[in-house]
Formats: structure tokens, sequence, C-alpha cells
């Protein structure tokens, strides 16, 4: 039976669909990532200021060596892209920048766990900041001769801050696995992986066979153990 409206020339329009909602606070993993991303880097320019402040030197914010600097422009912006990509999948609804809307309960204990590691690599990194103290820097020092560190966080393993840089950088992955952060990813690995051999061949040439013992008794990003220690 039509209606009143119907009967006056007026149509009821059709019921309409809330349009959904930009990831918000309800996603909790994607929100603890985002500020676990956010207060990394924020990591990173707090020491870049305050060891410039206190040694009165660069850091390596703009390197010394020809090498890194073509590693730099790849870099610069892949940072850009990590910090942007979780802040954009909290306000964006569309499938290419949001996590998938529907998961199952395995793949959301792993969205849990993953941004729970993430806060572990942040407050992991910050101990590795406070045993480098004024010797942290971001390049490799082409006309000074490093100190090397083998103690702390650096006793198993050569390059603990690349290697909880990696593990954020899967955990983001992990919990906003769209095309373009698993893209990152990939290209941050393979970045990270470059990066720290450049370093150590430029540390053994500098150190010499102090840092060949080192190498041999400590792994690359994942701690070795059973090495004897000279």
């Amino acid at each position: 039976m039509a209606s009143e409206r119907t009967r006056r020339g007026r149509v009821d329009p059709p019921f309409v669909v809330a349009p959904r909602r930009p990831q918000d606070m309800r996603d909790i993993p994607l929100l603890i990532l985002t500020l676990a991303v956010s207060g990394y880097w924020v990591g990173v320019a707090r020491m870049v200021i305050r060891v410039q402040h206190k040694t009165r030197r660069g850091v390596g914010l703009v390197p010394e060596q020809a090498r890194e600097r073509l590693m730099w422009l790849v870099w610069a912006p892949l940072v850009v892209a990590w910090i942007a990509l979780p802040w954009i999948a909290l306000n964006r609804t569309e499938a290419l920048w949001t996590a998938p809307a529907t998961i199952g309960p395995v793949f959301a204990v792993l969205r849990w766990c993953a941004a729970a590691m993430g806060l572990g690599c942040l407050v992991l990194t910050w101990r590795c900041y406070a045993r480098m103290g004024e010797h942290w820097r971001m390049d490799v020092a082409v006309d000074a001769k490093s100190v090397l560190i083998t103690d702390g966080p650096f006793l198993r393993i050569r390059h603990p801050i690349y290697a909880y840089q990696a593990l954020l950088m899967i955990c983001s992955a992990m919990v906003l696995p769209t095309p373009p952060m698993i893209a990152l990813a990939v290209i941050h690995l393979a970045l990270v992986n470059a990066k720290a051999r450049n370093e150590e061949r430029h540390l053994l040439a500098t150190h010499g066979e102090s840092y060949a013992r080192y190498v041999a008794r400590t792994g690359r990003f994942v701690p070795r153990f059973g090495a004897g220690e000279t």
C-alpha cells in the first residue's frame, strides 16, 4: 500500500547506509604501532640534537661517505612514508591504506603481539642510545676513528639498533599489511642490510683485528651465543 507521501506525489527516500568510519581508536593495535613508529623517529631526532649539542660536531645527518649519501636518497623519503602510513590508516577507509575490515582471531592476536613488540623495540633502542651516548651517529665517520663499543646491547649483536628498527618495520607490516607498507618493509630491510654491511667494511678498515675478532663472536642482527670472547 502506498504511503501518504507517495499518494501526494512524493517518494520516500531509500534507507541510508552510514559510511564506514575511518580506523579510529577502536583499532588499538594500529594506534599503538602508530605511536611507536612516531616515537621511534622522534627519539632519533632527539639524539641528533642532544649529541650535536653535547659534542659540537655533526652526527651524520648528512652522510660524509658518497655511498651512504646515495642510500639517504632512499632512506629519507622511506622514513617519512613509514611515519605517515599508520596515521593515514587511522583516518582512511580505502582498502589500499587500511587494515583488512574483517580479520580472524589468529590474525587479531598477531596484530596485538606485533604492536606490543613494536613498543618493545622502542624501549630496547633507547637502551642502545643510552650505551652509545655521545658516540652515537647516523653515518660512518670517514675522517675520524670511531669508538668500538662491544658490551651491553652490543655484546652479542653488532647492529642492535638496526635489528630493532628492522623488527619494528616487520611489526608495522603485520599490524598494517597493506601494499604500500609491505613494499616499504621490503625496501627498508634491504637498505638496513646494505647499511650494516657498509659500516662493517669501514670499521674493519679502521679497527682491524679487534673488529675482526668482534665480528667472529657476534651476529649481525641476531645474537650469537657460544662463540669465545677474546
